[in-house]
């Protein structure tokens, strides 16, 4: 499945396993590396100070210069990147994770960020107002680096499938892949050596693995690792020595390890450091790095202090490195302050500090301070990241300032920082300006509404903070902060002149949509956060949900000579979470009408039009599902004469409900993209010419996707991408639809998506037309075994409606009678419980009602396998699902075996769900375990005494047993998760 990539790395077709640069320098990378290796076991790597990045040689393959090799810096924004092959493109991001680093890659007065937005790398020109996108990772990003000329960036993710991704920030081309680097955990830190040749990693599992990669060599493995105790604690930073590349350090809150690699491998030393060593207080560990004197080492503590580690030996020869780690030890604490360390780093001969308090301080090689910057509305900071030095000689000094301490040795590099609450500066360092470049949303972002007429979004967070946004100009147009209150949703009226917004606590605010200013007076009646929010067409009423499964309704007044709206109504109305609310309007007049939808498996639509103050009338309460959870609700188009309602389940089913009768008219298979559909939308229509052509957005746990309408199982006509790795909460779509925005929750970010719908119906048309499909979604296809057993089955049932043993002439058709359905599935290995058959016979009963007013009385082969690829379970019974179901009926025996007593399932299968009476049972039973008492060739024993004898059925039944000797079912192994489909049973 597409997961979204750059069209870049389309155009380029490099190869992810394996770095372009690698292919132009493995000879000579290989004589470096044995040169290297002679060196680190013999002698100390003297003068290996920071060579440039190895690059590829001016080779050109079939008149095809490498992209690479070509790059210049400003090249990435210069292209047209308009064009995509892929139904869904992500043209823009807000919000980053403010726990990881924002970087700096351009220099002087350019403001160009790199930075993490969920599993996406983004390349944002502020001043350009441009952005380019780095994805290729399944999974969140954890950690990232950049090299020291900003033109290497090495990003790494956690969790399955983990990957380490090396792009060349010029061009936005992965020029490297590793997969498989830490298959349990992923990654919980990278770091970067001064001449770019070398990565280090560290492993997020709980034994943590250092590993040491030489990333432009074509190989799978790292160069050296080790594992850590887990006694030292979670190592959460790592940086190199920049004098040398074979040594680098991490630290945990309690930690600090130093490493030196080489021929002999990776060794480490964890030298010890207490409260008592130098009687003080040391604080937490924050990050260290190595001091420009070569033997020493830096680290920053929560208690404002610097420990200064070095070697014991002092007359320790260089060329003894591999004892090196072994030998540091902590020589003296320095109290610098008293605020924490936050942020330590090394430039030139400057030892630079941030801190908790927003200030970053300037020192000297002794510690001693030489200037510092603050600003009040800075925070607690998160990262430092400097400009590239100018090219020509350094300026004259800066002027003072009452925030800045002057001294004698200038600085004129300017700097961005990042802080907690995901705001970035930028700082000049000539006139002191503190410069807003950024501040998005600190805490989760659930809440997103797209205005009804403009290219207007709002976006609320838990943080209180609502903006609203043009996406057109990609520019912040008004914000407001709610303090000590969480934004959980937001919709606009159908005008567009006023914004609902649902908040944890409870509360509703209706807003002006411009100012944001409040238009009516608070209400607060939920007794929960407040879920979901809609207005009716007239914008009459407005109703909420929250988490109490309670659905409440305001209606609009007039109050001192101006409409508002009053608290009408309220009922708990569910038992289970409410998953949508849904305004509509009555078929026959304009009122409007409401329903909601629980997972209590209820619809729910409320009388409107007889419900009085504080009284909610119920129309229809109609329990919709039998063992899927439906989970998310919308109006379907007007595609055919009769209306529906479309709904989504948990068993990967999309429905058709008739609007009036709420009777389930169509059951059709919909997106298998890992997990069910969540929330869905219809898009707006684009093409006024073709009425008929529709769409569907939607997103599941971690996807954004796109479905061509009307539904009808074809596979093809669906497309899906990665979003949020950790959880999309919400879509919404442009009220032109060529945009579609997903927010993530806890990652803090929004994404745009730019739609292409000529691409979606290009890949409906590779597809294959009519039931070529459906034919590929049975067992070997067309000419696979199982098409030609259904077609045995399916003429076999024609000869069973006309009578085995009749002698009259046979009637030869290409139809079957519907009461042979049921058969005939169950022939296939789809066992239908009684409503899915009465469901699945009321389908093919009632198709042609409307237009005909005639019911069908059978069907043929083509429309009986639509039939049952849309009905059978998405991904077949597995062995897993039996053993969850006798989890919950069953009791742990003294053996610890999940087991059901013989009697409960006899009682269980006449009692609960579809009931079965006491001969059904018997019948079931002596035909699935042969009970013949006669011999082989007899009749089956129906009777209830011989089917529940002792010996068939043991006293107690555990799931394999179950399945194996009473079902007869085949027994497999359940899959891992690696996104395949389960085995049918």
């Amino acid at each position: 499945m597409d997961t979204g990539a750059c069209p870049r790395v389309m155009q380029a077709g490099c190869e992810m396993r394996r770095s372009p640069l690698a292919a132009d320098t493995e000879m000579e990378g290989a004589q470096e590396d044995a040169k290297g290796e002679d060196a680190e076991g013999t002698s100390c790597l003297e003068g290996a100070g920071s060579p440039a990045p190895p690059e590829p040689k001016d080779e050109r393959q079939d008149g095809f210069a490498s992209l690479v090799w070509e790059a210049v810096p400003g090249m990435l924004f210069q292209e047209d990147r308009q064009s995509s092959l892929h139904p869904l493109r992500l043209s823009w991001v807000l919000g980053y994770n403010s726990s990881l680093a924002v970087h700096s890659l351009m220099d002087g007065e350019a403001r160009v960020l790199l930075y993490v937005s969920s599993h996406t790398v983004v390349i944002h020109d502020v001043l350009g107002n441009r952005q380019c996108h780095l994805q290729g990772h399944l999974n969140t990003i954890s950690c990232l680096c950049v090299s020291e000329d900003r033109r290497w960036v090495a990003s790494a993710d956690r969790g399955p499938d983990a990957l380490i991704i090396v792009w060349d920030s010029f061009s936005g081309i992965p020029v490297r892949t590793i997969f498989g680097s830490h298959p349990e955990d992923g990654v919980s830190a990278i770091a970067i050596s001064q001449d770019a040749k070398y990565l280090v990693t560290i492993s997020a599992g709980a034994v943590q693995r250092v590993c040491v990669w030489k990333w432009t060599l074509p190989t799978e493995k790292p160069a050296c690792s080790t594992e850590l105790r887990p006694d030292f604690g979670y190592q959460d930073y790592v940086s190199f020595n920049p004098q040398n590349p074979n040594e680098f350090v991490s630290n945990s809150k309690t930690q600090v390890i130093f490493y030196l690699w080489g021929s002999d491998g990776l060794q480490y030393g964890a030298p010890l450091l207490s409260r008592q060593t130098f009687k003080t207080v040391v604080g937490h560990f924050s990050q260290s790095v190595f001091h420009s004197n070569p033997t020493e080492a830096l680290t920053g503590t929560s208690a404002g202090k610097l420990v200064v580690w070095d070697s014991t030996d002092p007359h320790c020869c260089p060329r003894e490195l591999r004892d090196k780690p072994h030998s540091v030890k902590a020589t003296k604490v320095v109290s610098l302050q008293k605020e924490s360390i936050t942020v330590l780093t090394v430039l030139e001969s400057f030892i630079v500090t941030g801190d908790a308090k927003g200030q970053i301080k300037f020192y000297n090689g002794r510690l001693q301070l030489l200037f510092c910057y603050s600003h009040s509305k800075v925070g607690s900071i998160r990262s430092i990241s400097f400009c590239k030095p100018p090219p020509g000689p350094a300026g004259a000094s800066s002027a003072g300032s009452a925030s800045c301490t002057a001294c004698s040795q200038p600085f004129t590099r300017n700097f961005i920082l990042s802080n907690a609450d995901a705001t970035v500066f930028h700082v000049a360092t000539d006139g002191m300006n503190f410069e807003k470049v950024m501040e998005e949303a600190k805490k989760a972002v659930n809440a997103i509404a797209c205005h009804p007429r403009q290219a207007r979004l709002a976006l609320g967070s838990h943080c209180g903070l609502l903006k609203v946004w043009d996406y057109e100009q990609r520019e912040y147009l008004v914000s407001r902060i709610f303090p000590e209150a969480s934004i959980q949703c937001l919709s606009y009226d159908p005008k567009g002149y006023f914004l609902a917004a649902g908040f944890t606590d409870g509360s509703i605010y209706i807003l002006d949509a411009i100012s944001l200013q409040s238009s009516c007076k608070e209400f607060k009646f939920s007794r929960g956060p407040v879920t979901h929010v809609s207005f009716s067409h007239d914008s009459e009423y407005f109703a909420t949900a929250d988490e109490t499964h309670t659905v409440t309704v305001y209606k609009r007044v007039l109050q001192n000579g101006s409409r508002c709206w009053e608290h009408f109504a309220e009922l708990c109305s569910h038992y289970k979470p409410i998953r949508s609310i849904l305004f509509g309007v009555q078929l026959e007049s304009n009122e409007p009408r409401l329903l909601s939808l629980g997972e209590d498996r209820h619809l729910i639509e409320y009388d409107l039009s007889i419900s009085s103050k504080d009284h909610l009338e119920v129309l229809h309460r109609d329990r919709i599902e039998q063992i899927a959870v439906p989970l998310c609700l919308a109006w379907y188009p007007q595609l055919s004469n009769e209306s529906f309602i479309l709904t989504a389940n948990s068993c990967y089913k999309m429905k058709l409900y008739n609007t009036t009768t709420k009777l389930c008219r169509k059951t059709l298979l919909g997106p298998t993209y890992g997990s069910p559909l969540e929330k869905i939308q219809i898009l707006p229509m684009t093409n006024t010419e073709d009425l008929q052509k529709r769409y569907l957005a939607y997103i599941t746990k971690d996807k954004v996707g796109l479905q061509i309408l009307p539904v009808d199982g074809n596979q093809h006509k669906s497309s899906a991408f990665i979003c949020h790795p950790d959880g999309a909460s919400d879509l919404a779509t442009s009220y032109d639809g060529r945009y579609i925005f997903t927010v993530g929750g806890n990652d803090c970010t929004l994404m745009k998506w730019e739609i292409n719908l000529n691409a979606l119906d290009a890949a409906v048309s590779l597809g294959g037309e009519d039931m070529v499909p459906f034919y590929n979604l049975l067992d070997g296809g067309r000419e696979g075994e199982f098409f030609r057993e259904l077609e045995d089955y399916f003429y076999y049932a024609q000869l069973h409606s006309q009578g085995i043993d009749t002698l009259e002439a046979r009637q030869v058709s290409t139809h079957i009678p519907l009461e042979e359905i049921p058969s005939v599935m169950r022939a296939m290995g789809f066992y239908p419980s009684e409503e899915e058959i009465e469901e699945m016979l009321n389908e093919v009963k009632f198709s042609k009602y409307v237009d005909t007013g005639e019911q069908v009385t059978k069907i043929n082969l083509e429309d009986f396998i639509k039939l049952y690829v849309n009905h059978r379970p998405a991904f077949g019974l597995s062995m897993n699902k039996i053993q969850r179901a006798f989890q919950v009926l069953g009791y742990d025996n003294e053996n610890g075996d999940n087991v059901i007593d013989r009697g409960d399932l006899l009682w269980l299968l006449q009692y609960r769900g579809e009931h079965m009476t006491e001969d059904e049972l018997a019948l079931c039973l002596t035909t699935l375990l042969g009970r013949r008492p006669g011999g082989e060739g007899s009749e089956l024993d129906t009777s209830g005494e011989a089917a529940l004898t002792e010996e068939e059925i043991p006293a107690e039944i555990t799931a394999e047993i179950f399945a194996a000797d009473i079902l007869g079912l085949p027994i497999a192994e359940p899959e891992k998760r690696t996104g395949k489909r389960e085995m049918n049973l």
